[in-house]
């Protein structure tokens, strides 16, 4: 066999071989798409909570908040939705512009996804009423309706970022009245939390970390997917 014989014959196998591998994965293959569920719950002794041969996992309690519109926001609006969730507050000069960039890369990415939101979680909700967290949203080119900023009375927010997304936060000028840098003052996660449509936590991301928020982004899609089969079964 000549060389150019070979040639065209290992140039026609790297053509038609991956074809018919794509042909026979539509026609036969099925895709699978797996995502964990974070923070399994556990009793007084420290055991992980099981339901006959399945683990029991942490949900995010049902809440009622009030959004930058002024209009009351409650857990109640994320059911059937995947959401994403940080918390901040509009006087951080640190780590908040940083998550609010990385929740504008989510927003632009699934700008076409009605199916995905963004809510964010005020730390200083004395400060930051409806009328400050409008004017921040419209800083980041919030979307209405998408991306909610949330604030309330103190202690519901922040039982909901302890016990409800297991997120520390804390107000130091409680415990430091000499405490006056803002940024000092209030104590918070920079992380970004994907939940699902029945309120469990997917994924838990550094949002200050570039890596981490393409890490959430794929995952989000992820997510889309495995509901999209669930609806969708072969």
């Amino acid at each position: 066999m000549s060389k150019n014989a070979t040639k065209a014959g290992i140039l026609i196998a790297i053509l038609v071989i991956p074809a018919f591998i794509f042909i026979f994965l539509k026609l036969f293959g099925n895709n699978y798409y797996k995502l964990p569920y974070m923070m399994p719950e556990m009793d007084e002794h420290g055991q992980v909570l099981m339901k006959g041969a399945d683990t029991v996992y942490h949900k995010i309690p049902n809440f009622v908040l009030t959004d930058q519109s002024g209009n009351q926001f409650s857990s109640q609006q994320t059911k059937g939705k995947i959401y994403v969730a940080d918390f901040f507050f509009t006087r951080c000069g640190t780590i908040c512009p940083k998550l609010s960039s990385a929740m504008v890369r989510v927003q632009d990415v699934f700008a076409d996804s009605p199916d995905v939101l963004m809510v964010s979680h005020s730390v200083d909700p004395n400060h930051d009423t409806p009328q400050v967290l409008a004017a921040y949203a419209k800083k980041y080119d919030a979307k209405a309706g998408r991306w909610f900023f949330l604030t309330g009375e103190k202690k519901a927010v922040y039982d909901l970022a302890i016990k409800g997304y297991k997120l520390p936060v804390a107000d130091a000028s409680e415990y430091d009245k000499n405490i006056k840098n803002v940024d000092e003052m209030f104590i918070h996660s920079e992380k970004l939390m994907l939940i699902d449509k029945e309120g469990y936590i997917r994924g838990i991301y550094d949002g200050t970390i570039n890596t981490d928020i393409e890490r959430l982004l794929a995952e989000v899609k992820v997510l889309q997917e495995i509901y999209k089969d669930q609806n969708n079964p072969r």
